[in-house]
């Protein structure tokens, strides 16, 4: 009977396969694409007939790319915005769950829904706010216009995550931590922090690429001191006003896109249980 089961269910599983690897095959093949062309030769990616290989790779694309004057300045730029957003974030974020879970105070439950609130507002709407107070800080063309808003968007998607990490934590740990002669911050750092760490790992991804790949507001805040641009504005050097030159294009894609792959691939499986909201002892 168990025989039986099993080979009625067999063609399920067989579909439901099926079906995550062409949803995989589609959702890879604008990134296939992108890395083959940064890899074409200029008479292929102009051709009229594209074709999805190539016989005669190239690297000209990339060597354009690298021969940019500023590319290693946007690339050094992007990392220093990036790892500020990321890291900052997550401390915030962590001090901040904390907080609104294990103490009560008054505007509790307002403060909650005013972070969700601001998860509503796009970002395309602030653009311009942001930039006259920016500008009044005396913040334009630096580094700091770009943490700073990047900051204020990560932080309530981060502390509305990392709470129910932390509300996971039971209170008789802490409870019994402080038994032990452990003072608060000793628990907050040596046992609550390791705890919710797959959590922080989690909004951590979220805020370093939607960091990295920010060009909205690199192109709004940086305005004529481009040695303070970041690596989306590499782009723009290939964008010309009588032929796009496709190949620096996809090959600025391409590099742009290693960090983040990297990134992904280094915190993979704390960031599968993060987002699966587990909770190790």
């Amino acid at each position: 009977m168990s025989g039986l089961n099993r080979l009625v269910r067999k063609p399920w599983r067989l579909a439901a396969e099926a079906s995550a690897l062409l949803i995989a095959l589609v959702v890879a093949f604008p990134l296939y694409w992108m890395v083959l062309s940064a890899f074409k030769p200029a008479g292929e990616i102009e051709s009229t007939q594209p074709r999805p290989w190539t016989l005669s790779p190239s690297l000209d694309s990339f060597r354009r790319v690298f021969q940019q004057q500023e590319f290693g300045r946007y690339f050094l730029n992007s990392v220093i915005v990036a790892g500020t957003v990321v890291v900052v974030s997550a401390l915030v974020a962590f001090l901040a769950a904390t907080a609104v879970t294990r103490f009560r105070f008054r505007f509790r439950t307002t403060l909650l829904i005013m972070f969700l609130v601001a998860q509503m507002v796009p970002v395309e709407a602030l653009t311009i706010p942001l930039f006259f107070l920016m500008r009044d800080f005396g913040q334009l063309n630096t580094l700091g216009s770009l943490i700073l808003p990047h900051l204020a968007f990560s932080l309530p998607f981060a502390i509305w995550m990392l709470r129910g990490f932390v509300k996971a934590v039971p209170e008789a740990l802490e409870e019994a931590a402080y038994l032990d002669g452990a003072s608060r911050a000793r628990f907050l750092w040596q046992i609550l922090f390791p705890l919710v760490f797959p959590g922080l790992v989690a909004t951590s991804v979220f805020s370093f690429i939607s960091t990295w790949n920010d060009f909205l507001f690199a192109k709004s805040f940086i305005i004529s001191d481009t040695s303070q641009s970041t690596l989306p504005m590499a782009l723009l050097v290939f964008f010309k006003p009588d032929e796009n030159d496709w190949g620096g294009i996809m090959a600025a894609s391409t590099v742009m896109t290693i960090p983040v792959l990297v990134f992904f691939v280094l915190v993979q499986r704390r960031l599968v249980s993060g987002l699966g909201g587990a909770v190790k002892d």
